[in-house]
């Protein structure tokens, strides 16, 4: 069979393609949010218990699929995952109440957990050390690609059909994604497509200490959860990820009520605050690896990038004293870009710290502690918003990545074999 130059490539993209799907499924409802609202009379508060149906569950899902997929593999379970939450998606159009769309979300959330541990996974298995970040990045801006690509795409199916369309649209991508993957995703030492030197520079290029010793030894949760690195990566993102679902959830209905936008002008402007954090996915990989390559050790130089993201992340706090509607629409951009610098080091700092085969479940379980934050966020954005408006949660939110740049500083601790394979 013909050998495909750096193949590992097409493999992390494969999953980015397929993290797009993701994200846009999950997005869809905060695009279509103000049309739901407004023709089922849902109210605010209940519409936060539909998104905290889908973050609760997504929150204990990321843990449970991360170990799931460590347990059968990454190419069976990513797939079966993906064939769940496409099925889920489409079932948003079969129900008009609040309760039958919290169960929807809840399964959808569950299934979708497998998204950001099975795109470290993969990373993790298909890239040398030093390239690991930037394939990180590259595989990440899925999550933001997809969420911009929901704004036109949700609202056309909205103006042409209705809301429920959209969601059968939505939900048949994931359908399609499922079976893409189980048909073209392999483990390098199992790719007939990739060639032995390929093979020898990822392997060559990989933490040995992170290698597994026993094939058949099983990845322990307390294993886990009694290292501090954990730890300093899972509070890092449970202050980081409150971001990142005000703006996939709140931000449009923002955009609505405070900024006076239509359903034509959220088309026009709520996907740029995912285009932003698009360029964040990919600065991240790069920025860490200009800091690597000048001697600073692979480990800081993904704590100095956070920390870039968690300065600039600051300037989403002046959205709650700007009056230019446009203006604000660039600082919430910012803060996409911001959000997703730091976000995408935080989830490739699992790869980079843990075994192979503990690699998936340990960033599911720091993935639950993000969603944890995020939740929470949430359920006050919902319960306050009325009373308070947007401005408080903004300038909260210009604070909590600091507050997690001085804890990963404080927690992580550089395994010095790492050094050996950073430059």
């Amino acid at each position: 069979m013909k050998k495909i130059p750096k193949f590992r490539w097409c493999m992390i993209l494969l999953v980015c393609a397929i993290t797009i799907i993701n994200y846009l499924d999950r997005t869809a409802l905060g695009v279509a949010a103000p049309t739901i609202l407004e023709t089922t009379g849902i109210t605010k508060e209940q519409y936060s218990w539909i998104v905290s149906a889908f973050q609760l569950a997504y929150t204990i899902g990321q843990p449970i699929m991360g170990f799931f997929i460590d347990t059968i593999g990454l190419r069976l379970g990513f797939a079966i995952c993906a064939v769940i939450w496409g099925l889920a998606t489409m079932g948003h159009a079969l129900t008009g109440t609040w309760q039958g769309l919290a169960f929807m979300r809840g399964v959808m959330g569950f299934s979708e957990a497998s998204a950001i541990p099975a795109g470290i996974k993969t990373a993790t298995t298909w890239f040398p050390a030093k390239e690991r970040g930037i394939a990180s990045g590259v595989f990440n801006m899925g999550t933001s690609f997809g969420a911009m690509l929901a704004p036109p795409l949700i609202a056309w199916c909205i103006l042409f059909q209705g809301w429920q369309f959209a969601f059968v649209v939505s939900g048949s991508l994931a359908l399609f994604a499922a079976l893409a993957w189980f048909i073209f995703y392999r483990d390098p030492k199992d790719s007939k497509i990739l060639s032995p030197e390929e093979r020898e520079y990822i392997e060559a290029g990989q933490e040995k200490y992170l290698g597994v010793d026993n094939q058949k030894e099983k990845v322990s949760l307390a294993t886990i959860l009694t290292q501090r690195n954990f730890w300093g990566i899972g509070i890092a993102r449970f202050l980081a990820d409150p971001a990142w679902g005000t703006i996939n959830f709140w931000v449009p209905i923002f955009f609505v009520e405070t900024l006076h936008f239509s359903l034509k002008e959220i088309a026009m402007f709520v996907w740029l605050p995912f285009l932003m954090a698009d360029l964040g996915c990919l600065a991240s990989g790069f920025v860490a690896k200009f800091f690597n390559d000048r001697g600073v050790s692979l480990i800081n130089s993904r704590l100095i990038t956070f920390t870039i993201g968690a300065v600039l992340m600051m300037t989403i706090g002046f959205v709650s004293i700007v009056e230019n509607p446009y203006l604000a629409v660039f600082l919430i951009s910012l803060g996409g870009f911001s959000h997703q610098l730091l976000s995408t080091v935080a989830s490739t700092l699992g790869g980079d710290l843990f075994k192979k085969n503990q690699v998936a479940t340990a960033v599911g379980m720091a993935g639950a502690c993000a969603w944890t934050g995020q939740l929470i966020f949430n359920l006050f954005i919902g319960a306050f918003v009325g009373i308070i408006g947007f401005g408080p949660f903004f300038i909260a939110l210009a604070f909590f990545d600091v507050i997690g740049a001085i804890v990963l500083w404080t927690f992580i601790r550089e395994n010095k074999v790492n050094n050996s394979i950073s430059n």
